[in-house]
């Protein structure tokens, strides 16, 4: 390879990163996950405190639970703190609200829709869904509609402090 050649490649490369650092601090993310469509998300900025319905993007705790999801694949590498990714969700309860875990999830005594409670993952490994309860004050209940989400009925409510901003998808395909 000729130097010529070997620059334009830094170039290039150099640039690429260029685009990935500024789309990064911009707020873009990338979803590879199914819970959502992939492609293309922004985080926007919440000017009030979150609320049931809000899609957001939200870092996952450390807990026993995060940590069993990264080890089965179920969540990734990011840049939340443990060193986890953030989760695209949709809050569907709140503090104080009760929810119901049964074979659905049940939500002031509401069925949610999509909500069935799987007792193995796709690879057959145990599923232990969360006991249930009322939402403590300063914690949300997420919830996806895709059948296989690790969602609030396996860990439960977490703590709204981790909420980076509302999801808003940008370039978004469902395969």
């Amino acid at each position: 390879m000729n130097r010529r050649a070997a620059i334009r490649i830094a170039g290039a490369i150099a640039g690429f990163a260029a685009i990935a650092v500024a789309a990064w601090l911009g707020g873009y993310r990338i979803n590879t996950t199914p819970s959502y469509p992939l492609g293309l998300w922004r985080i926007e900025a919440l000017d009030r405190p979150v609320a049931v319905g809000d899609l957001v993007f939200i870092c996952p705790p450390l807990t026993p639970a995060f940590e069993l999801a990264f080890v089965r694949g179920y969540i990734r590498r990011g840049l939340c703190p443990g060193r986890l990714s953030p989760l695209i969700k949709t809050v569907v309860a709140s503090e104080g609200q009760s929810v119901e875990i049964g074979d659905h999830v049940s939500v002031e005594g509401r069925p949610l829709a999509h909500s069935k409670v799987h007792r193995v993952d796709a690879e057959g490994r145990a599923l232990v869904p969360w006991r249930g309860g009322t939402v403590a004050p300063g914690y949300v209940f997420l919830h996806s509609n895709f059948a296989g989400s690790f969602d609030s009925r396996y860990f439960g409510p977490i703590p709204a402090a981790g909420l980076l901003g509302r999801a808003v998808p940008v370039l978004t395909f469902t395969p």
